[in-house]
């Protein structure tokens, strides 16, 4: 099968286009917030923060190119096609309409214009705003095709190169010293553990199972047709973009722990980037900042659109591509006008249940290959991680939820019999039992079948 070979500037290119999806509104408010909450442990929380913010979508990109995938469904099917495809669309759900794309409109009107408007405009402020955002959403995803030069080629230079003027400002003139500032109480013990949950609100994880679809379909369209070609040019260029995306991570999370000595702690990281931005340039800092902010989100938004419609034509081809990207963008500018806390509050049991899954089967899926796919193996390590996630989602569920009686039974049965209950990694343990008795199984299974077949030959 003949293949295109690709220059460094493809690989760049592709890599650009991967860095304008990863890169949207988590990733700009959620490092600055956990530098404040950090402090002086900023580098500690930051390692954290990175695992799950860069690692992890790496990993994923790569568990993608290594099993051959053409998608989420594909990847989680050794588990079933039922789970597959309910994992799928939770995932899809979460990514799109529900959660993630309505959050890329929500989070730059925040940061760049619900402070300059009163409380009674700000919802017809912000109805405007998400109808323009999500029209030019609707109009750049139109065609997958296109992803590729919109966003690798126009948006991206100009987001990294208003945030290269807010980091140059940031180091040659810092606010103070990160090594002195306050550290909030559930970061003076556990920073790592803290920064690594934090990460799942980037969703880049479970965004880099998505986006895998649109990996493929670029990279084919730059004349790469061989499996194997695909798979190496997918690791490449998303480590290309995942080293840019740790870099400026561990530079916001710095800034916002320097930013404790001028300021107090924010409520989020979209103020906490508003006073940063003002305390720099002024009115100006504002400006520059909810234009990078629309940019980077506006990228995001395009990106999560297309991997959402093109997942879901693939799995139901009844319902055309156009009619899902429609859904995606209406049910987005609808869920973006019921505003930014009410997205933030309930979607973080949503994550804190797939983030657990979707790490053991990124995990399962690289080390296949030793266990030859077998799907046993899969089964248990989902099935032993599956109740400790529903008890995270449960624990992070808003008020309404958590003061049900029968909820804080199950959840004082969590912190008493499973380890890190109370640092929401109870899943880790039992994931790991699930793994060793799925290979311990797999390995039975094979001395079986040799034996078998020493029988028969014999």
């Amino acid at each position: 099968m003949k293949t295109q070979k690709l220059t460094f500037k493809h690989y760049l290119i592709i890599g650009s286009m991967l860095f304008g999806m990863f890169f949207g509104a988590g990733n700009l408010i959620f490092p600055i917030h956990l530098g404040q909450l950090a402090g002086a442990h900023w580098l500690r929380a930051g390692g954290g923060f990175l695992l799950t913010g860069t690692l992890l979508p790496l990993l994923g990109i790569i568990a993608i190119s290594v099993t051959r995938s053409s998608g989420i469904y594909d990847l989680a099917r050794p588990i079933g096609k039922r789970y597959a495809t309910l994992f799928m669309v939770l995932t899809c759900a979460t990514l799109g309409p529900l959660f993630a794309t309505p959050r890329t409109a929500t989070t730059p009107f925040q940061i760049g214009i619900a402070s300059h408007v009163s409380a009674t405009q700000e919802p017809w402020f912000l109805l405007a705003y998400s109808l323009l955002f999500f029209g030019i959403t609707y109009w750049a995803s139109r065609k997958p095709t296109g992803i590729l030069d919109m966003i690798g080629k126009l948006l991206n230079p100009a987001f990294l190169i208003l945030l290269a003027l807010i980091f140059g400002l940031a180091f040659s003139q810092p606010l103070g010293s990160a090594r002195g500032q306050a550290i909030t109480p559930a970061y003076q013990g556990h920073a790592f553990l803290n920064g690594f949950l934090q990460g799942y609100n980037t969703m880049d994880a479970l965004a880099a199972l998505l986006f895998g679809i649109a990996v493929v379909t670029a990279i084919r369209g730059l004349g790469q047709t061989a499996p194997t070609a695909i798979a190496k040019t997918a690791a490449k260029a998303s480590l290309m973009s995942i080293t840019l995306e740790a870099a400026i991570y561990l530079g916001l999370i710095w800034i916002g722990a320097t930013s404790l000595a001028h300021f107090k702690l924010s409520a989020d990281g979209g103020i906490a980037f508003a006073q940063i931005a003002n305390a720099f340039m002024g009115m100006p800092g504002e400006i520059i900042l909810a234009i990078m902010a629309t940019l980077t989100c506006l990228t995001t938004a395009v990106g999560l659109t297309t991997s959402f419609s093109e997942a879901l034509h693939a799995k139901f081809p009844r319902i055309s591509y156009r009619s899902w990207n429609r859904l995606s963008c209406g049910a987005s500018f609808l869920i973006a006008n019921i505003g930014l806390d009410q997205i933030i509050a309930w979607s973080t049991p949503m994550l804190m249940f797939l983030y657990p899954l979707a790490i053991t089967l990124i995990v399962l899926a690289i080390a296949s290959p030793l266990f030859q796919h077998d799907p046993i193996v899969y089964r248990w390590t989902t099935a032993l991680t599956l109740i400790p996630a529903i008890f995270d989602a449960l624990g992070a569920a808003p008020a309404i939820i958590t003061r049900q009686g029968w909820v804080q039974a199950l959840l004082s049965l969590d912190v008493q019999y499973l380890p890190l209950a109370k640092l929401g990694l109870d899943w880790a343990l039992p994931a790991l039992i699930g793994l060793l008795i799925g290979l311990a199984w797999h390995a039975l299974r094979q001395i079986s079948r040799a034996r078998e077949y020493r029988m028969n030959r014999n």
